[in-house]
């Protein structure tokens, strides 16, 4: 499978596969957040477009174009600009991706990396076919404050997506006593976890000891079985985009 990002003759753009590690997810108590297995593998689940320079940008509150100032850092231009009006900021993506014939790419905010007074946006675009770039857009959430975005930070995360996949799916809402045998692992896993984190209050216990409960991160069911699939993943590596000239 390919995914080729085309770049103008003389343009760069720095991108990499994102990373596990998250600033704040170092600072929490004994890394602890790590030890969410969804975090992990959601952060690391695709590859992340890189600010080349770094620029602040305030919004007044207004609808405008001019609303939105940016003040470029350093003798480099600011990769972001007021251009949709509405609190928008709009960086360009300085390429054209490629997917395989059938597939999107999401486009949208870096996983995890909450920035204050700013939130990212989302879309799906059809890059199978589509000879048109697109541009990364955040849309501030106050005005009166500056954000600031520093040389080297994610502003874009993407991955591919298979079109028309998800409307394949047709979600439905029964009860889980319908399901002896998952309806009996839940109940024995609240149970558990009830009792794990009274526990963890009182020093010397088993779950102090423990820390916190692996089932999930293991790949195993309340019983200590390997769940019934082979793909179980604790961690994800993406290839990295390859110079090809």
């Amino acid at each position: 499978m390919k995914l080729i990002a085309y770049l103008p003759e003389g343009d760069h753009i720095d991108i990499r596969p994102a990373p596990v590690e998250r600033p704040w997810m170092e600072a929490t108590d004994q890394r602890f957040a790590y030890r969410c297995l969804p975090l992990n593998i959601a952060n690391a689940s695709g590859w992340e477009i890189l600010c080349p320079s770094a620029f602040t940008a305030a919004w007044d509150g207004g609808k405008g174009i001019e609303s939105i100032q940016v003040r470029a850092e350093g003798e480099a231009p600011a990769p972001a600009i007021s251009h949709f009006m509405q609190g928008i900021l709009t960086f360009h993506v300085r390429c054209l991706f490629r997917t395989e014939p059938g597939y999107d790419l999401m486009v949208q905010g870096p996983i995890n990396r909450p920035k204050d007074g700013i939130a990212p946006l989302c879309g799906v675009i059809e890059t199978d076919w589509s000879p048109f770039p697109f541009t990364m857009n955040w849309m501030f959430t106050r005005p009166g404050i500056a954000v600031r975005f520093e040389q080297g930070e994610p502003y874009c995360h993407i991955f591919p997506i298979k079109r028309e996949e998800i409307e394949a799916f047709d979600p439905e809402l029964r009860p889980i006593s319908e399901d002896a045998e998952l309806a009996a692992q839940f109940q024995k896993w609240k149970t558990s976890r009830g009792q794990f984190n009274e526990d963890l209050k009182a020093s010397g216990t088993e779950a102090q000891a423990q820390r916190w409960q692996k089932h999930y991160y293991r790949g195993v069911d309340v019983h200590g079985q390997s769940a019934p699939v082979e793909d179980h993943r604790t961690r994800i590596r993406l290839k990295p985009f390859a110079k090809k000239w």
